[in-house]
């Protein structure tokens, strides 16, 4: 882990010792931002690769194919978990790896199925790493919130997993904003932190905006928010008749099944094709745009349907233009409903 500290360049023994980026000592102010890094200190990429399909949708040599290229890209966080595709996505992940591990910041999740009893992640993580061929991982998210497990458990398996060092990285995913700060306190209790959070985020789902991005700017929380292209509505494929999740899972029909968020993606692609880029390209340049620099998650299921979604990775998005993009949706009222404050 390596630390950045900002305006006080001061080494705060509190703020080293309990990883807050803000020192609680009430002394030196000083300020860090956590900066996640691979094991030989590789620093985290601004994009992250998703491997939900390898193994599923996407073979072994198309997953193969698909890791090489985010890895020519640049990409060096790759996130997986413990359900993708009965295990072959970790499986895959870990045979892709091999050569090049010590390079890479690894992520996969656990209790999706099974909750956060101390027993579900301890028994799930021992098997996530023997899939994958590793002593350690490097980010180990909570998949969901268990509101029938105490979080006290639940936080304290993940920090002495992290004690034992099994992971490296304790982290949570669709998680609320109340639900993240109630983790972080309980984790300073055992004198760690969240350091990462992986929340649902794109040009038609922004609540996000509204706490948990100002939360984790806060607390110094790093940011892989996924469906960047909105389960491909983005895309701008259903618009001409196209197939795929939100026509063949009822989850992703329902989650984007409003007539507005339709209409959004169409002015998109009428915006790429002004500019004469990808529609792909512009909603995930959009999603790493926001001032709290999220690493959006991005997937497919081959090397064509991923190279636009790669090519947003050095996509220069004009304030302008992203002013534009932001203008086709429907901006989140603020947490205290004030409009007027908004």
């Amino acid at each position: 882990m390596t630390l950045f500290f900002g305006l006080n360049q001061q080494i705060c023994g509190v703020a080293e010792k309990h990883l807050v980026n803000r020192c609680v000592c009430g002394a030196c102010h000083a300020t860090y931002q956590v900066m996640i890094a691979s094991l030989n200190s590789t620093p985290i990429s601004s994009l992250t690769f998703g491997t939900m399909q390898f193994g599923g949708r996407a073979d072994e040599v198309q997953s193969r194919a698909m890791y090489d290229a985010a890895r020519a890209a640049g990409i060096t966080h790759f996130d997986t978990a413990y359900v993708y595709n009965n295990g072959a996505s970790e499986t895959l992940l870990g045979e892709f790896i091999k050569d090049e591990r010590d390079s890479l910041i690894i992520a996969t999740k656990v209790g999706y199925e099974g909750g956060g009893s101390r027993d579900n992640i301890l028994t799930t993580l021992d098997i996530s790493r023997k899939r994958m061929g590793i002593d350690v991982i490097d980010i180990l998210y909570m998949h969901r919130f268990d509101d029938e497990t105490d979080l006290r458990e639940t936080i304290g398996t993940l920090a002495d997993v992290q004690a034992r060092g099994q992971i490296r990285h304790i982290a949570v995913s669709n998680y609320a904003g109340w639900q993240l700060m109630k983790a972080q306190s309980i984790a300073a209790s055992f004198e760690t932190r969240i350091d990462m959070i992986q929340p649902m985020y794109n040009l038609v789902k922004r609540q996000a905006e509204v706490e948990i991005f100002p939360c984790c700017v806060d607390q110094g929380i790093e940011i892989a928010p996924y469906s960047p292209l909105g389960g491909g509505l983005l895309t701008g494929k259903y618009a001409s008749g196209g197939t795929g999740r939100l026509t063949e899972d009822d989850r992703y029909a329902a989650r984007y099944g409003v007539e507005w968020m339709h209409e959004t993606a169409k002015g998109l692609k009428a915006l790429a094709d002004r500019e004469g880029v990808d529609s792909s390209t512009l909603a995930v340049a959009w999603a790493m745009a926001h001032p709290a620099r999220p690493r959006p998650i991005i997937s497919a299921r081959s090397v064509e349907q991923l190279k636009p979604s790669l090519t947003a990775g050095h996509f220069r998005l004009a304030p302008e233009l992203y002013a534009e993009m932001t203008a086709l949706t429907q901006t989140p009222a603020p947490a205290t409903d004030r409009l007027e404050e908004a």
